[in-house]
C-alpha cells in the first residue's frame, strides 16, 4: 500500500506528552497564532523532546485530553486555517553532512526527533553516547516485523535515499565506523532500493529471518553482527547502535528541509476497518477521524489498537490523538477477536512460553510471581529485560494476558525499589529484620491498592 496524504482537520490536538522523558510545557497561549512547524511545547530537562504544531492556526485552548499511553495529557488544540503556512524561522540545509556532530545533535532535538519505531527514546540523547562507551556500527532497523504494520517497508520503497542519508547523518553524529542496514528477506524490493541508494557509500543492507521478533533491538544486532547484548545492558555495551529507518528518514527530511516533525506515516489496517492504508497523518489528527478517512468501521465495532496487534495498546476511547510513536491504527471486529480471557492467572506449566521467548527469560514465574505481588522474586528473574514483545501471551494456550502480568510486576518492582532507597537514605542501610519488614509492609500495600 503506497503512502498517501492522511485526512485534514479542521482542528488537530497535540499532546505535550510525545516522548521518553520530561512532558513538555506549553510556550504559547489561548488565542495566539501559529504556524505549522512552530515550537508550541518545550522542556529544560535534557531527556525531551519538543512539541510543534502540525498546523498553521489559532491555539484554541490548553486542555487534558484522552492519551494513547492510557492516561489522559495536558495537550494544545489548534484550530487550522487549512493554509498550513510554515514557520518563518526554519532552516534548511543542501547538505547536513556538512554539520558537525554537535550541530547535528542540536538541529535534530530542535526538530523533536524521536524513535519511530515506536519506542519514542529522545534521537538528539542516542546520538549522544558516553565518550566511554564508542559506537563502531549503526544499524538501520527495516525489519517491520509486526503483523499489520507497512509503513517503514513503503518507506524503505519510496524514500530509500532519504534513510540511507539520515543514516549517514547518524553516523556522523556519533562517529561510528560503519552503517549497515537490515530488512526481513522477504522485502525484496526495498532490499533493493536500499542497495541502490547505498552504493555511493558502500552501504551493507542484510537480508534478515522473516520471524517474530526479528526487530527486537537486541535480536536485531545478534543476527546482524552475532554480538549479543549483556543481560541489563545497553547496545552501547557491544558498541552497536540501531535506530528505525523511520526516524533516519526523518532526520534527513527535518535537517535539509528545516521542517521539524509534524506529521508521520502510520498504517491503518484490520477487518474492522472498510479500508486499509499507509497514510501520513498530521500529529494530533484523531484517531476516529482516521479511521473514518478510511471508510469508517465495519460490522460489530471491536478493539482498536494504537500500534501492532503484539505489541500495541487497546484504546478505551478512539478521540485520541495521534502522536509520534503511532505506528500503526489496527481496528478489529467484535465478532472475530478473541475475548474469553481468564479472569485469574491459570498456568498448567506446559513451557511453551519459554521456549518462544527472544529473550530467555521464564513469561509464566514472571506472570505468577506478578500476580501474587511478590515483586521480590522478580529481579532474579531478570524482568527489566523483557522487551514485551507479546510472544509468551500469544503462545499461551490457557490465553493469560502475560503482557499485563508483567508490565505490572515491572510497575511493582521499581515501586519495591523506590522504596527500599527511601527507607536506607532516611535510616542508613536497613538490616535484614528490617529489610523482611519492610517488604510484607510493601507487598501488603500493592495488595491493598
Amino acid at each position: 500500500m503506497k503512502i498517501f496524504p492522511g485526512p485534514a482537520e479542521e482542528s488537530v490536538v497535540i499532546p505535550l506528552e510525545q516522548s521518553v522523558g520530561a512532558t513538555c510545557e506549553p510556550i504559547v497561549e489561548v488565542g495566539e497564532r501559529v504556524l505549522r512547524g512552530q515550537k508550541i511545547g518545550d522542556s529544560s530537562e535534557y531527556v525531551s523532546a519538543p512539541i510543534h504544531s502540525s498546523v498553521s492556526g489559532e491555539v484554541e485552548a490548553i486542555l487534558k485530553y484522552p492519551h494513547p499511553k492510557g492516561s489522559g495529557s495536558r495537550a494544545i488544540k489548534v484550530k487550522s486555517d487549512k493554509q498550513d503556512t510554515p514557520f518563518e524561522g526554519l532552516i534548511a540545509m543542501d547538505d547536513p553532512l556538512t554539520l558537525s556532530p554537535e550541530e547535528i545533535r542540536a538541529r535534530v532535538r530542535e526538530a523533536g526527533i524521536v524513535g519511530l519505531g515506536g519506542g519514542a527514546f529522545p534521537t538528539h540523547v542516542k546520538l549522544n553516547p558516553p565518550a566511554d562507551e564508542p559506537v563502531s556500527t549503526v544499524i538501520l532497523n527495516g525489519s517491520e516485523c509486526e503483523p499489520h504494520l507497512s509503513g517503514d517497508y513503503r518507506l524503505m520503497i519510496e524514500k530509500p535515499l532519504d534513510i540511507i542519508k539520515g543514516g549517514l547523518i547518524i553516523q556522523k553524529a556519533v562517529g561510528a565506523e560503519k552503517l549497515m542496514v537490515g530488512v526481513e528477506h522477504n522485502r525484496d524490493d526495498a532490499i533493493d532500493a536500499l542497495r541502490e541508494a547505498g552504493k555511493p557509500w558502500d552501504i551493507q543492507v542484510v537480508p534478515l529471518p522473516c520471524r517474530y521478533p526479528t526487530g527486537a533491538e537486541k535480536t536485531l544486532i545478534k543476527t546482524i553482527t552475532g554480538k549479543e547484548v549483556p543481560c541489563g545492558g545497553l547496545p552501547l555495551d557491544v558498541g552497536m547502535m540501531v535506530n528505525n529507518v523511520g526516524t533516519a528518514a526523518q532526520i534527513h527530511e527535518s535537517l535539509s528541509t528545516g521542517m521539524p516533525m509534524v506529521d508521520r506515516v502510520l498504517t491503518v489496517d484490520g477487518d474492522g476497518v472498510a479500508g486499509r492504508a499507509n497514510l501520513r497523518v498530521k500529529l494530533g489528527t484523531r484517531v476516529r477521524d482516521v479511521i473514518e478517512y478510511c471508510g469508517g468501521f465495519v460490522g460489530e465495532r471491536g478493539k482498536v489498537i494504537i500500534g501492532g496487534p503484539m505489541m500495541g495498546l487497546a484504546q478505551y476511547t478512539i478521540d485520541v490523538p495521534v502522536i509520534k510513536s503511532t505506528t500503526g491504527i489496527i481496528v478489529l471486529r467484535g465478532e472475530t477477536y478473541f475475548k474469553n480471557e481468564p479472569p485469574h492467572f491459570t498456568c498448567i506449566r506446559c513451557g511453551r512460553c519459554v521456549r518462544r521467548c527472544p529473550m530467555n527469560l521464564i513469561p509464566y514465574l514472571m506472570g505468577a510471581y506478578s500476580d501474587a505481588g511478590m515483586w521480590e522474586q522478580l529481579e532474579p528473574l531478570k524482568i527489566e529485560d523483557c522487551t514485551e514483545c507479546g510472544s509468551c501471551a500469544y503462545i499461551c494456550p490457557t490465553k493469560n494476558s502475560l503482557v499485563q502480568l508483567i508490565k505490572v510486576g515491572k510497575g511493582g518492582l521499581a515501586h519495591r525499589k523506590s522504596r527500599m532507597e527511601s527507607l536506607a537514605s532516611a535510616n542508613g542501610a536497613p538490616g535484614p529484620e528490617e529489610d523482611t519488614e519492610d517488604e510484607e509492609d510493601t507487598e501488603e500495600e500493592q495488595a491493598n491498592a
